[in-house]
């Protein structure tokens, strides 16, 4: 059984691009905003990893960690943080609050599939 994959971006590109490298090894749910990504997780959906975008609408990907990681039953899903946001401080930031990675874009497919390995041993 393949592991699920939740992408939150609110770039469709991306999750194409994503989906088109991982679907093979991983199912792949993709949403736009984070609050669709927590409205799915409240219908009982847990995916084995999130990867999520910093900057989107309605709630930043900042936000989303926060949440997902102060709540009891999401808390210990993995996410990797794939952003533009280039500066030390917000990689820093994100890592600390309780992400597990942070990819820089333009990222890499294939290290982003190494990642999520290494991420989901």
């Amino acid at each position: 059984m393949k592991k699920q994959i939740l992408i939150l971006d609110d770039k469709i590109a991306i999750a194409k691009i994503i989906s088109v490298y991982l679907s093979n090894e991983f199912d792949i749910t993709y949403f736009d905003t984070p609050v669709k990504g927590i409205e799915w997780l409240y219908e009982g959906h847990t995916p084995d990893l999130i990867i999520l975008d910093i900057r989107m609408p309605e709630m930043n990907g900042d936000e989303f960690l926060s949440y997902i990681k102060k709540n009891g039953l999401f808390k210990t899903i993995p996410v990797i943080v794939l952003s533009g946001e280039e500066s030390s401080a917000t990689r820093i930031r994100m890592l600390e609050e309780g992400a597990d990675d942070y990819i820089l874009k333009p990222f890499n497919p294939m290290e982003l599939k190494i990642r999520i390995r290494k991420v989901l041993k």
